[in-house]
C-alpha cells in the first residue's frame, strides 16, 4: 500500500426520539477539561513500537468515537513499522477493531450510544470523485480510503476515532461475538474481495498461493462463490490444515517442487481458471501468471511492501496477449458490505476463529505484536481484548 505524500491504510433505522435524548456530547467521567487519556499502541518510528498516553478524541459532526473491546493484529502493520509506508511518528497502530459507541457527532443518526459495532478497516468518505465513481477504497486518491494507521491513528488504542460514522459504523448482531464480529474488519472483506475479483466461473478451478488469514478467507470465499476445485499453495502445517478446512481440495507444497507445474498437472495441463495472489511478493504474482489459463483472471490482493516493481512473466503472459485479466483491489468499506459479512457470520454461513491461534490482553500487545511480526508459535492471527 501507499500512503499519501509518498504516492500514497445492518441494522440501521432511522432517528427516534430516545436516540435523540441519549445523545452523548459529554466527556468521559473525570476527565479534565474535557478530555480523558487513553492507552494507544504505536508505532513510534520506522523499526519501533510501543505504547503511550494519547488524549481520547474528539468527534466532528459527522463522526463517532468507539471504545475497543477486542481487535486484531494484521501483518499489515509489520509492513508499516518497516517502512513500508514511509516514516511516521507516534502513529497508533491497527484497523481491525470492534467495540460500542462512546460518543456520537451531532450530525449523526441512527446509532446509540453503548451499541456495539464493526468498523472496516476502510474507511472512506464517500462524497470524493473516486468515491462517487464506485472505487470508494480509493477515496481521494490511490489506496486513499486506508485511513487507519496511515494518514490518522489506527484502532489499537482503547478509543478510536471514526470518520463519516453513519456510512462507516456497522451494528453487530446482538448474538454474535466479538471475536467472531472483528474478522469483518478486514480478512473477510479482504479474502472474499479476493475472490469476487477473482471471475471464478461456476464450478471452475481455483489456485490461491498463500494461505495466510487472507488468503484463507479467499478459499472460503471462492467456495461460497462456487468454485468446483481450489487448490492451497502453501507448505506451513497447520495453514495447510485449516485451508482444507475452509476449502482447498488439494493443497501444493512449494517446498517440494514447482507449484506451477503442480498445478498445471492436477488441471490435466491448462491451468487454473483464476489464480489468487494473497502474500504480497513478486515470485508469488508471477506463478499466479504462470499457472492461470488463457482468458483466465489474477486477483491480486497482497500487500507488495518491498522493491519498485513487479514483474509479469512475458511468455507466460501471452506476451501481452493471452486475454489474461489482472485485478487488484483493496479491502471495501462501508456499512453495506459489512452488514452482509456480519450476517454471514451469525448465520453460521462462516466461521473465522479457527485462526485465532492466540489471545492477549491489550496490556500484553507488544508481545503479542512481536509475535505475529517474527511469526512465532505458530502464530495466524492474534486476538486482542480491552
Amino acid at each position: 500500500m501507499k500512503a499519501r505524500g509518498i504516492g500514497a491504510a445492518g441494522g440501521f433505522t432511522a432517528r427516534s426520539a430516545d436516540l435523540r435524548s441519549s445523545r452523548l456530547h459529554e466527556p468521559p467521567k473525570g476527565s479534565p477539561g474535557g478530555r480523558g487519556v487513553m492507552r494507544a499502541f504505536v508505532m513510534k518510528r520506522i523499526g519501533e513500537v510501543g505504547v503511550m498516553d494519547k488524549p481520547v478524541p474528539e468527534p466532528g459532526p459527522n463522526d463517532a468515537i468507539v471504545r475497543t473491546t477486542a481487535a486484531l493484529i494484521c501483518t499489515s502493520d509489520s509492513h508499516t513499522v518497516r517502512g513500508a509506508i514511509g516514516e511516521r511518528h507516534d502513529l497508533t497502530l491497527g484497523h481491525e477493531s470492534v467495540g460500542v459507541v462512546h460518543r456520537l457527532g451531532a450530525a449523526v443518526e441512527g446509532f446509540r450510544l453503548g451499541q456495539r459495532v464493526a468498523v472496516s478497516a476502510i474507511t472512506p468518505c464517500y462524497v470524493c470523485e473516486n468515491c462517487l465513481r464506485g472505487f470508494t477504497s480509493q477515496c481521494t486518491e490511490a489506496l486513499g480510503g486506508w485511513k487507519f494507521a496511515n494518514t490518522k491513528d489506527g484502532t489499537m488504542a482503547e478509543y478510536f476515532h471514526v470518520n463519516q460514522a453513519m456510512a462507516n459504523l456497522a451494528p453487530i448482531p446482538d448474538d454474535l461475538p466479538d471475536e467472531k464480529a472483528v474478522y469483518a474488519c478486514d480478512m473477510m472483506s479482504t479474502g472474499f474481495m479476493a475472490a469476487e475479483h477473482a471471475a471464478i466461473p461456476l464450478g471452475g478451478t481455483v489456485a490461491v498461493f498463500a494461505a495466510g488469514p487472507v488468503g484463507l478467507m479467499a478459499i472460503q470465499g471462492a467456495k461460497l462463490l462456487g468454485a468446483g476445485q481450489v487448490f492451497a499453495v502453501e507448505n506451513v502445517p497447520r495453514r495447510q490444515e485449516l485451508a482444507r478446512r475452509y476449502g482447498a481440495d488439494e493443497i501444493v507444497d512449494f517446498t517440494k517442487g514447482d507449484p506451477v507445474e503442480a498445478i498445471r498437472q492436477l488441471t490435466g495441463g491448462p491451468g487454473v481458471d483464476s489464480a489468487i495472489e494473497a502474500l504480497g511478493a513478486e515470485e508469488t504474482f508471477m506463478n499466479c501468471v504462470r499457472a492461470t489459463r488463457p482468458g483466465g483472471t489474477i486477483s491480486n490482493v497482497g500487500y507488495h511492501g518491498d522493491g519498485e516493481v513487479v514483474r509479469i512473466p512475458r511468455l507466460d503472459w501471452g506476451v501481452g496477449m493471452s486475454d489474461k485479466t489482472i485485478r487488484t483491489g483493496l479491502c471495501p468499506g462501508g456499512r453495506e458490505r459489512m452488514g452482509r459479512l456480519l450476517s454471514l457470520l451469525e448465520k453460521g454461513r462462516v466461521d473465522p476463529t479457527p485462526m485465532t491461534t492466540h489471545r492477549f490482553p491489550f496490556s500484553d500487545i507488544e508481545t503479542a505484536y512481536r509475535i505475529m511480526d517474527r511469526k512465532e508459535d505458530g502464530v495466524i492471527k492474534p486476538l486482542i481484548r480491552f
